[in-house]
């Protein structure tokens, strides 16, 4: 089905004929149309164009007005203030808008796709090998996955990639102690859980640490056998790949406790870029981008200076001949450009980094593997805090393991799910199930209704609360729709243009129609939150209606039909809403 046109699509058209007519050489100037709260929207742009040709913007407006045809989509429009135009649509055209999302049959409820996809790598959910995930994991996951499904709705090719540290001189410690102790990994990877996983390579890493810390000889055999690593020495790479397969089955456990889906050919880790590093220095070095600076190969920056002021060298190989983090990223945007034919190169990484990733994208750009037709940007997110304002951590003063967190979620979750379970007769089962989507995408909610760049407080409490801005809320509110839908009987939804709109129909008429643009909007700037505020509303707008509105005990049945029509499309929007930032709506809540 052919997208649907919004409303404020349609009084746009009307609004520049009107223009045009009244004032021929406005043709194509932007009326300024938004929402109001005096109307259903107001047009501020003749304020400007009436300075442009000298006129009285007040008389210019009642012209402007004097040529809108009103009758099937605007029902009035009124001059106010020194030139502001206020325009009320007809119920008619609110209620035919609507009719034509709900028949919709592909599932996007006409939300059109956007008018120039390309390639984006979104580059996201980076943990680390042979270490536990933790609460700082958490952020570049949720965020990135939200990206990910919202651009794909709207039409973008994207490639995934999950850029995972499995590469650097721990490993060859790792690598050395279970040549030396060769049972420590002896079960079979397929059939060990995520947690058996995590607890091996944990003893594992522990065990090496020590005697590393401890055995100089040992720590002499441990740094050769990184030389013999990054040589690719088959052994020494078959024994690195176990601790690869084991950290994975590990990831793949929290990932679906997060309920990401999270595929292996997505996952390229450092790893990935190695045969291309020396190349990489090679191409900078003879373009003249680097140069060698007592030893090391460095990029100069004059305008990009340190917490201290003082401007800092991106270093892309150290003098002892080692590579860092800046060739490993400088390889992945060549690969990514090159071979992956990107357009966007979306990084979902810690504000921190931002020093690092502004002179690796400089760099980039000054090699001519970024220009205007191929950008980089780094989506950066703040840090998830505690109830104190501080940094999350363990009352023992420990980063918070991801694992641990989630649990915790569920079970907070699948407590208030069972109180209300008799109510709404719940199964055992639905409410384990209904338990894990609620506390699951409570943790999502709170952290994608948050600007990524702020910082956020993680309060359990707040989160699974049945009211106030809370993914509950909004779960809670399509599971009230599916229990009105399934005590209608034999009453089903049904459009009728011509009836009479109650002014709490008409607001939350208004904000269906607002879907398409918040979307395509979202995908655009890469800000979920602005999606999750949205949905809010939306809810918000649908307990207003229902305070309102009786929906099976409405005056007629043709007021009932049509309300059922309103509260379904609320409902699958709420659906399709959810589902963009990752969350899941239980039927019955």
């Amino acid at each position: 089905m052919a997208s649907v046109t919004s409303l404020s699509d349609s009084v746009q058209q009307h609004l520049a004929s009107a223009l045009t007519a009244t004032l021929p050489e406005a043709a194509g100037a932007d009326p300024l149309l938004r929402r109001s709260d005096r109307a259903d929207f107001q047009a501020n742009g003749i304020l400007a164009l009436a300075k442009k040709a000298k006129a009285n913007p007040r008389e210019l407006a009642t012209q402007v007005v004097s040529q809108v045809v009103t009758g099937d989509v605007i029902k009035d429009v009124e001059v106010s203030g020194p030139g502001f135009l206020n325009i009320t649509i007809t119920d008619r055209a609110i209620t035919e808008n609507l009719a034509a999302r709900y028949a919709d049959d592909t599932g996007r409820l006409g939300v059109p796709y956007a008018a120039h996809p390309g390639t984006t790598v979104i580059d996201y959910a980076q943990p680390n090998v042979a270490k536990e995930m933790h609460v700082g994991h958490l952020r570049s996951a949720v965020i990135g996955d939200a990206v990910v499904q919202i651009l794909e709705f709207t039409g973008e090719n994207v490639v995934r990639r999950h850029h995972i540290g499995d590469w650097g001189t721990q490993f060859g410690m790792l690598i050395q102690y279970l040549e030396e102790h060769p049972h420590e990994l002896d079960h079979k990877a397929d059939g060990a859980s995520g947690e058996e996983a995590m607890s091996n390579l944990n003893r594992l890493y522990k065990a090496a640490r020590k005697l590393f810390d401890s055995d100089d000889e040992f720590k002499t055999r441990a740094r050769r056998r990184v030389v013999d690593l990054q040589a690719g020495e088959p052994k020494t790479l078959a024994m690195w790949q176990k601790f690869v397969d084991e950290s994975k089955i590990y990831f793949y456990s929290v990932f679906e406790k997060l309920d990401m889906e999270i595929r292996d050919p997505d996952i390229v880790g450092e790893s990935g870029y190695n045969d291309m590093l020396a190349e990489t220095c090679r191409l900078l070095e003879e373009s003249g981008v680097a140069v060698r600076s007592e030893g090391a190969l460095c990029v100069f920056f004059e305008d990009i200076k340190g917490p201290d002021g003082n401007p800092v060298p991106l270093i892309v190989q150290k003098s002892d001949g080692g590579y860092g983090y800046a060739a490993t990223d400088l390889s992945a945007i060549r690969d990514r450009v090159f071979h992956l034919k990107a357009n966007t190169l979306l990084y979902v990484v810690d504000a921190r980094q931002a020093l690092h990733f502004r002179m690796v994208f400089e760099t980039a750009r000054r090699a001519g593997w970024l220009n205007d037709d191929v950008t980089a940007f780094q989506l950066a997110f703040g840090t998830v805090l505690g109830k104190d304002g501080k940094p999350f951590k363990t009352r023992e003063g420990e980063t918070v393991r991801l694992e641990d967190l989630l649990d915790e979620a569920v079970e907070r979750a699948t407590a208030v799910v069972r109180e209300k379970a008799e109510k709404v007769g719940l199964t055992e089962q639905e409410i384990t199930e209904n338990g894990r989507y609620v506390g699951v995408g409570a943790v999502k909610y709170a952290d994608l209704s948050t600007s990524a760049v702020r910082d956020y407080k993680f309060d359990l409490d707040q989160m699974v609360s049945l009211n106030g801005d809370t993914s509950v809320y909004l779960q809670y509110a399509y599971a009230r729709v599916q229990s009105i839908l399934r005590k209608a009987g034999e009453a089903r939804p049904a459009v009728h243009p011509e009836l009479e709109l109650a002014p709490a129909e008409r607001a939350l008429g208004l904000h269906l129609d607002q879907f398409a643009e918040t979307v395509l909007e979202v995908a655009s700037v890469y800000e979920p939150h602005k999606l999750a505020a949205y949905l809010y509303q939306l809810a918000s707008s649908l307990t207003s209606f229902y305070d309102q509105c009786p929906v099976l005990k409405a005056e007629t049945p043709e007021q009932v039909e049509n309300r059922l029509f309103l509260v379904d499309l609320t409902a699958r929007t709420l659906h399709r809403g959810m589902a963009l930032l990752g969350i899941r709506t239980p039927e019955k809540l």
